[in-house]
């Protein structure tokens, strides 16, 4: 937070916070309000929303906070804001048009309500940090679009994944390396696993069984680095990814094709590598000088070079990604234009015609990346809008679903912003 705090230090000592708000009092959601509310130096968050309102309460509550004032419309909002009283509504429409909120978290996880808040909150010119890599990694390039018009940010968050790369990304061109591939570590992934096999891990750390179950099969993988591809231009090497088994992240520099990473880089994941967690890139340079002094340091002999982070703490480091995006307009990761990857949908099992698909972290399929232009011309459904869809046609196992395969529901903003997607960006399907 280099630079940063100062920035907040002075919006403290001037008695003017960044004034935030939360959407989403869920697991991550209450971890956020939680660390938000210990409090911190020029941050305050003034408002919580969540559909069951006893959530938004408990999300102060358990942070010692009982004085809470329930709104039920924006002018009861603002003099609670104005007040400095905390908010909580079951109305996450209220935060994203009111006076007097810089910066709103949306930490639903959820694609369509996520994208009719983010909407809003755009229209409403507040920066929106996204605690929400399903609806990133699906429809992030068009609503980055509205941001613009707009003269706001729209970001996905530090902490998470993504952001934790996007950093190094951003630190080692700084220095004048070029990064070429970039990455989460995962421990497992079985693109078989339902919200049944894992209901007892789910249970254990009070999370969700298809949030869990998101991450087990691979989809949440998926979800992330499509953001970081969105993010860098880097690409797949393959559908999938190549996911090389490692024992320590620093193996990194030497288990992917150096062409693809020369030629454009390179989003992926090492399997089992430590430390575990985090996230890592790849840098390169063939400056001699410079490889003598890298092996002095101990970095290796060059051309390439492992930076990592041994940890990501999305409740934690949002506050960083919030700071950045309200004091400095700076996103932490966001698209640069076009969509470079894609989340397919993948059959889990033998789909019959009539089934109705529920969608990422359920029983029916799996999420899996690839290049955008790749998948452009072959029709294939995004994961992120699977959900609800009805089959027209049998679907085996393992097979991509595609846009002719399904009925998709009628109504959905989601639908239509990724229809907007594809025509601003040319995307012919």
């Amino acid at each position: 937070m280099i630079i940063v705090d100062r920035a907040l230090a002075k919006r403290h000592a001037e008695d003017k916070p960044l004034r935030v708000a939360l959407v989403g009092a869920g697991y991550m959601g209450r971890g956020i309000a939680l660390h938000f509310l210990e409090p911190l130096v020029g941050m305050r968050l003034v408002a919580v929303s969540n559909r069951t309102i006893g959530d938004a309460a408990r999300a102060y509550s358990q942070a010692g906070i009982e004085d809470t004032r329930t709104v039920a419309s924006v002018r009861q909002l603002q003099d609670a804001i104005a007040a400095r009283t905390p908010a909580i509504t079951d109305d996450a429409f209220l935060l994203c048009q009111a006076d007097g909120i810089d910066v709103l978290i949306e930490s639903t996880g959820e694609i369509e309500f996520g994208a009719r808040v983010a909407m809003e909150a755009i229209k409403h010119r507040k920066h929106v940090v996204l605690m929400n890599a399903e609806m990133d990694a699906t429809i992030g390039p068009i609503l980055k679009v509205h941001a613009d018009r707009n003269g706001v940010v729209i970001t996905n968050t530090d902490g998470d994944e993504p952001g934790v790369a996007m950093n190094l990304v951003r630190f080692v061109n700084g220095v004048g390396y070029r990064a070429v591939a970039a990455g989460n570590l995962k421990g497992m992934i079985d693109p078989y696993r339902t919200p049944d096999t894992q209901k007892a891990f789910a249970e254990k750390y009070h999370q969700k069984p298809r949030m869990i179950t998101s991450f087990a099969d691979g989809t949440k993988l998926s979800m992330e680095c499509t953001i970081l591809a969105n993010g860098t231009g880097f690409r797949v090497g393959q559908r999938g990814m190549y996911g090389p088994k490692c024992a320590h992240v620093k193996e990194a520099m030497t288990v992917f094709p150096v062409k693809q990473l020369l030629e454009g880089g390179l989003v992926d994941y090492l399997l089992g590598a430590e430390p575990h967690t985090g996230a890592w890139v790849v840098a390169h340079s063939e400056n001699p000088i410079k490889q003598q002094y890298m092996n002095y340091f101990k970095m290796g002999d060059g051309p390439f070079y492992v930076f990592y982070t041994p940890y990501h703490l999305p409740h934690v480091q949002i506050v960083d990604t919030v700071a950045r995006a309200g004091l400095f307009g700076d996103a932490t990761v966001a698209p640069i234009g076009a969509p470079v990857c894609e989340v397919i949908t993948i059959a889990k099992k033998d789909l019959r015609a009539g089934e109705t698909l529920d969608g990422i972290g359920g029983f029916a399929c799996y999420g899996t990346i690839d290049n955008a232009d790749a998948v452009g011309g072959e029709g294939l459904l995004p994961m992120g809008l699977s959900e609800g869809c009805i089959l027209k046609r049998d679907v085996p196992k393992d097979q991509a679903v595609r846009y002719a395969d399904v009925e998709v529901p009628a109504g959905r903003l989601c639908d239509q912003l990724r229809a907007e997607q594809d025509r601003h960006f040319a995307v012919h399907r």
